[in-house]
């Protein structure tokens, strides 16, 4: 005998676990701007000035044994919320990868760059992704920055996959292995991210 449910209308999904969610007729629309603008307040940014990308390019982080102490459990609190962003803010990624390397150790130099995240923020506060209802191609996109880290010479590989030019699966990560040309390291994050979609 089958039976049957009853199912109580909630209305139209709006807020969960700290996303924002609008729908309209042709898509969704997701953000983060009200946990983003709790997160500035908690770390103190509301009165610092804006940028306009969240990581310096001229700087390649590295350890910094040397370089003055940060409070080690404030980095890493603000390391876990930056983690949470990333579901609506994906360009904060790789900037946030590299950062959480040096948790054991954080400087003040590490500290700076994520404050910098922040001030990235106020410029792009009400930003967030649209996925489109009347599309479904998926494309996928790739990168490695060939032997950039400065601790042992490996490469970040970085891809991602859209749905109708919404992105819907992001990832930025250490190489395991030293690639010997800018090609294998090419190679590796177009070799992972197809794996992805077998």
């Amino acid at each position: 005998m089958q039976g049957k449910f009853e199912m109580s209308m909630i209305g139209e999904l709006t807020f969960f676990l700290e996303i924002q969610v609008k729908q309209m007729n042709d898509g969704t629309f997701i953000s983060q701007t009200k946990y983003t603008r709790d997160l500035m307040k908690k770390f103190d940014m509301k009165e610092k000035s804006s940028v306009k990308i969240p990581m310096n390019t001229s700087i390649k982080m590295d350890m910094d044994a040397y370089g003055k102490a940060v409070d080690q459990t404030r980095y890493r609190a603000l390391i876990g919320s930056l983690l949470y962003l990333t579901a609506s803010k994906p360009d904060i990624t790789f900037v946030v990868g590299i950062s959480s390397r040096f948790t054991s150790n954080p400087s003040k130099e590490h500290g700076k760059e994520l404050k910098r995240v922040l001030r990235y923020f106020k410029f792009t506060i009400n930003y967030g992704l649209y996925y489109n209802r009347g599309s479904s191609t998926l494309e996928c996109y790739s990168d490695a920055n060939w032997a950039a880290d400065k601790i042992d010479s490996r490469s970040t590989s970085g891809w991602l996959f859209t749905i109708g030019g919404a992105i819907i699966v992001w990832a930025s990560k250490r190489q395991t292995c030293v690639a010997l040309s800018s090609l294998e390291s090419e190679y590796i994050p177009v070799s992972i991210a197809s794996k992805g979609i077998v």
